[in-house]
Protein backbone atom coordinates (compact mmCIF):
# COMPACT_ATOMS: atom_id res chain seq x y z
CA UNK A 1 0.00 0.00 0.00
CA UNK A 2 1.27 3.38 -0.98
CA UNK A 3 1.70 5.63 2.02
CA UNK A 4 2.61 9.72 1.68
CA UNK A 5 6.02 10.18 3.02
CA UNK A 6 6.09 12.46 6.04
CA UNK A 7 9.50 14.62 7.30
CA UNK A 8 9.32 16.61 10.24
CA UNK A 9 12.46 18.33 11.78
CA UNK A 10 12.24 18.40 15.47
CA UNK A 11 14.15 21.97 16.70
CA UNK A 12 14.20 20.38 20.39
CA UNK A 13 14.97 24.05 22.68
CA UNK A 14 16.64 25.68 19.54
CA UNK A 15 16.13 29.38 17.85
CA UNK A 16 15.10 32.89 19.16
CA UNK A 17 11.22 33.76 17.62
CA UNK A 18 13.10 35.59 14.92
CA UNK A 19 15.20 32.89 13.63
CA UNK A 20 12.43 30.82 13.49
CA UNK A 21 10.70 33.67 10.95
CA UNK A 22 13.92 33.49 9.06
CA UNK A 23 14.07 29.30 8.92
CA UNK A 24 10.04 29.92 7.52
CA UNK A 25 11.06 32.83 4.68
CA UNK A 26 14.39 30.42 3.70
CA UNK A 27 12.17 27.84 2.99
CA UNK A 28 7.88 27.93 2.83
CA UNK A 29 8.36 28.37 -0.85
CA UNK A 30 10.50 25.76 -1.36
CA UNK A 31 8.88 22.99 -0.08
CA UNK A 32 7.42 19.91 -2.14
CA UNK A 33 3.53 19.53 -2.93
CA UNK A 34 2.01 18.70 -0.20
CA UNK A 35 0.37 15.64 -2.55
CA UNK A 36 4.16 14.04 -2.31
CA UNK A 37 4.90 14.75 0.82
CA UNK A 38 3.83 16.01 4.07
CA UNK A 39 6.36 18.69 5.82
CA UNK A 40 6.39 19.61 9.12
CA UNK A 41 8.51 21.59 11.47
CA UNK A 42 8.27 20.68 15.54
CA UNK A 43 8.21 24.25 17.00
CA UNK A 44 9.11 25.05 20.75
CA UNK A 45 5.45 26.54 21.85
CA UNK A 46 6.75 30.28 22.00
CA UNK A 47 7.00 30.23 18.64
CA UNK A 48 4.20 28.78 17.24
CA UNK A 49 1.81 31.33 16.60
CA UNK A 50 4.10 33.48 14.86
CA UNK A 51 4.90 29.90 12.95
CA UNK A 52 1.32 29.41 11.93
CA UNK A 53 1.21 32.90 10.13
CA UNK A 54 4.20 32.15 8.18
CA UNK A 55 3.44 28.94 6.87
CA UNK A 56 -0.55 30.25 5.91
CA UNK A 57 -1.02 29.36 2.63
CA UNK A 58 2.05 27.17 2.02
CA UNK A 59 3.05 23.84 2.28
CA UNK A 60 4.81 23.20 5.39
CA UNK A 61 2.96 22.36 8.51
CA UNK A 62 3.57 22.95 12.08
CA UNK A 63 3.96 20.90 15.29
CA UNK A 64 4.15 21.22 18.58
CA UNK A 65 6.57 19.33 20.43
CA UNK A 66 4.95 18.27 23.09
CA UNK A 67 1.14 18.98 25.33
CA UNK A 68 -0.56 17.89 28.28
CA UNK A 69 -3.40 15.50 28.55
CA UNK A 70 -5.93 18.15 30.35
CA UNK A 71 -7.03 21.21 27.82
CA UNK A 72 -7.06 23.65 30.95
CA UNK A 73 -6.26 23.75 34.64
CA UNK A 74 -3.68 24.25 37.60
CA UNK A 75 -0.74 22.42 35.21
CA UNK A 76 1.71 25.65 35.43
CA UNK A 77 4.39 25.36 32.90
CA UNK A 78 2.39 22.91 30.85
CA UNK A 79 0.90 23.28 27.17
CA UNK A 80 -2.66 23.03 26.69
CA UNK A 81 -3.88 21.00 23.53
CA UNK A 82 -7.00 23.20 23.50
CA UNK A 83 -4.59 26.08 22.77
CA UNK A 84 -2.62 24.37 20.64
CA UNK A 85 -5.71 23.38 18.51
CA UNK A 86 -6.80 27.03 18.48
CA UNK A 87 -3.97 28.11 17.22
CA UNK A 88 -4.35 25.42 14.38
CA UNK A 89 -1.44 23.07 15.42
CA UNK A 90 -1.27 20.30 12.74
CA UNK A 91 1.05 17.99 14.85
CA UNK A 92 1.95 17.19 18.05
CA UNK A 93 5.14 14.84 19.11
CA UNK A 94 4.81 13.05 22.22
CA UNK A 95 6.41 10.18 23.75
CA UNK A 96 9.87 11.43 22.84
CA UNK A 97 13.07 9.71 24.83
CA UNK A 98 13.83 13.35 26.09
CA UNK A 99 10.57 13.86 27.70
CA UNK A 100 10.69 10.35 28.96
CA UNK A 101 14.05 10.10 30.23
CA UNK A 102 14.40 13.86 31.54
CA UNK A 103 10.94 14.52 32.51
CA UNK A 104 9.92 11.18 33.51
CA UNK A 105 6.94 10.43 31.36
CA UNK A 106 4.96 7.58 31.40
CA UNK A 107 3.93 5.47 28.94
CA UNK A 108 0.18 5.83 30.50
CA UNK A 109 1.04 9.49 30.39
CA UNK A 110 1.58 9.48 26.49
CA UNK A 111 -1.42 7.26 25.92
CA UNK A 112 -3.68 10.12 27.64
CA UNK A 113 -1.81 12.77 25.59
CA UNK A 114 -2.52 10.62 23.04
CA UNK A 115 -6.33 10.51 23.45
CA UNK A 116 -6.46 14.58 23.95
CA UNK A 117 -4.68 15.40 21.14
CA UNK A 118 -7.07 13.64 19.14
CA UNK A 119 -10.52 15.27 21.21
CA UNK A 120 -9.12 18.54 20.08
CA UNK A 121 -8.80 17.21 16.36
CA UNK A 122 -4.71 17.08 15.82
CA UNK A 123 -2.42 14.46 14.95
CA UNK A 124 -0.20 12.68 17.44
CA UNK A 125 3.28 11.54 15.98
CA UNK A 126 4.51 8.74 18.80
CA UNK A 127 7.69 8.61 19.51
CA UNK A 128 8.98 5.36 20.91
CA UNK A 129 12.72 3.71 20.84
CA UNK A 130 15.39 1.71 22.82
CA UNK A 131 18.49 2.13 24.84
CA UNK A 132 21.84 0.86 23.49
CA UNK A 133 21.86 -1.09 26.37
CA UNK A 134 18.65 -2.63 25.45
CA UNK A 135 19.31 -3.27 21.82
CA UNK A 136 22.59 -4.58 22.44
CA UNK A 137 20.96 -7.19 24.53
CA UNK A 138 18.65 -8.26 21.76
CA UNK A 139 15.42 -6.75 23.47
CA UNK A 140 14.95 -4.04 20.91
CA UNK A 141 11.69 -5.34 19.51
CA UNK A 142 9.91 -7.13 22.53
CA UNK A 143 10.73 -2.99 24.55
CA UNK A 144 9.67 -0.93 21.42
CA UNK A 145 6.53 -3.02 20.83
CA UNK A 146 5.34 -2.58 24.63
CA UNK A 147 5.54 1.75 23.92
CA UNK A 148 3.50 1.34 20.75
CA UNK A 149 0.60 -1.45 22.19
CA UNK A 150 0.73 1.04 25.49
CA UNK A 151 0.54 4.20 23.51
CA UNK A 152 -2.34 3.02 21.45
CA UNK A 153 -4.76 1.57 24.01
CA UNK A 154 -8.09 2.53 23.71
CA UNK A 155 -7.96 4.01 20.55
CA UNK A 156 -9.89 3.23 17.95
CA UNK A 157 -8.67 1.89 14.43
CA UNK A 158 -9.14 5.30 12.24
CA UNK A 159 -7.29 6.89 15.03
CA UNK A 160 -4.11 4.14 14.66
CA UNK A 161 -4.92 4.62 10.81
CA UNK A 162 -4.34 7.80 11.13
CA UNK A 163 -1.48 9.04 13.38
CA UNK A 164 2.40 8.74 12.96
CA UNK A 165 4.61 6.48 14.96
CA UNK A 166 8.18 8.15 14.96
CA UNK A 167 10.85 5.10 15.98
CA UNK A 168 14.23 6.41 16.89
CA UNK A 169 16.96 4.18 18.52
CA UNK A 170 17.83 6.25 21.85
CA UNK A 171 21.46 5.24 21.14
CA UNK A 172 21.18 7.63 17.53
CA UNK A 173 19.53 10.56 18.54
CA UNK A 174 22.12 13.07 18.69
CA UNK A 175 25.36 10.92 18.79
CA UNK A 176 26.06 10.68 14.77
CA UNK A 177 25.60 6.93 15.19
CA UNK A 178 22.57 6.09 13.12
CA UNK A 179 20.96 2.52 12.58
CA UNK A 180 21.86 0.67 8.89
CA UNK A 181 19.12 0.48 6.04
CA UNK A 182 18.46 -2.70 7.35
CA UNK A 183 18.15 -2.15 11.81
CA UNK A 184 16.04 0.59 10.97
CA UNK A 185 13.62 -1.23 8.34
CA UNK A 186 13.70 -4.32 10.70
CA UNK A 187 12.34 -2.11 13.49
CA UNK A 188 10.14 0.08 11.99
CA UNK A 189 8.10 -3.28 10.41
CA UNK A 190 8.26 -4.61 14.00
CA UNK A 191 6.16 -1.34 14.56
CA UNK A 192 3.95 -1.87 12.39
CA UNK A 193 3.61 -5.57 13.02
CA UNK A 194 2.46 -4.39 16.88
CA UNK A 195 -0.20 -1.99 15.32
CA UNK A 196 -1.44 -5.16 12.98
CA UNK A 197 -1.59 -7.33 16.17
CA UNK A 198 -3.45 -4.70 18.21
CA UNK A 199 -5.58 -2.88 15.31
CA UNK A 200 -5.52 -5.62 13.03
CA UNK A 201 -3.35 -5.49 8.85
CA UNK A 202 -5.50 -2.89 7.77
CA UNK A 203 -4.84 -0.09 10.13
CA UNK A 204 -1.35 -0.96 9.60
CA UNK A 205 -1.45 -0.60 6.05
CA UNK A 206 -2.23 3.10 6.76
CA UNK A 207 -0.47 4.29 9.61
CA UNK A 208 2.77 6.17 9.09
CA UNK A 209 5.85 5.07 10.46
CA UNK A 210 8.95 7.28 10.35
CA UNK A 211 12.60 6.11 11.47
CA UNK A 212 14.77 8.94 13.40
CA UNK A 213 18.25 9.20 15.11
CA UNK A 214 21.07 11.18 13.24
CA UNK A 215 18.89 11.14 10.15
CA UNK A 216 20.88 13.92 7.25
CA UNK A 217 20.78 14.60 3.69
CA UNK A 218 23.42 11.90 3.20
CA UNK A 219 21.73 9.11 4.46
CA UNK A 220 17.90 9.58 4.36
CA UNK A 221 17.23 8.37 0.71
CA UNK A 222 18.45 4.81 1.73
CA UNK A 223 15.92 4.69 4.54
CA UNK A 224 13.23 6.28 2.33
CA UNK A 225 13.74 3.05 -0.08
CA UNK A 226 12.74 0.59 2.68
CA UNK A 227 9.37 -0.54 2.66
CA UNK A 228 8.20 0.01 5.95
CA UNK A 229 10.04 3.73 6.69
CA UNK A 230 7.47 6.45 5.58
CA UNK A 231 9.26 9.41 6.90
CA UNK A 232 12.24 10.86 8.83
CA UNK A 233 11.71 12.83 12.38
CA UNK A 234 14.74 14.84 11.86
CA UNK A 235 16.60 16.79 14.89
CA UNK A 236 19.85 18.57 14.27
CA UNK A 237 19.93 18.64 10.47
CA UNK A 238 16.07 20.41 10.36
CA UNK A 239 17.93 23.38 11.86
CA UNK A 240 19.37 25.07 8.67
CA UNK A 241 17.01 26.10 6.00
CA UNK A 242 19.62 24.52 3.26
CA UNK A 243 19.89 20.79 4.87
CA UNK A 244 15.81 21.06 5.87
CA UNK A 245 15.37 21.63 1.96
CA UNK A 246 17.96 18.68 1.31
CA UNK A 247 16.47 16.15 3.46
CA UNK A 248 13.04 16.61 0.89
CA UNK A 249 15.44 16.08 -1.87
CA UNK A 250 13.96 12.45 -2.14
CA UNK A 251 11.18 13.18 -3.44
CA UNK A 252 12.20 15.18 -6.85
Amino acid sequence: MSRKPIIAGNWKMNKTAAEAREFVEAVKLNIPSNELVDTVIGSPALFIEGMKKGVRNTELKVAAQNCYFEDFGAFTGENSPATLAALEVDYVIIGHSERRDYFHETDEDINKKAHAIFKNGMTPIICCGESLETYEAGKAEEFVGAQVSAALKDLTADQVASLVLAYEPIWAIGTGKSATQDDAQKMCKAVRDVVAADFGQEVADKVRVQYGGSVKPENIAEYMACPDVDGALVGGASLEADSFLALLDFVK
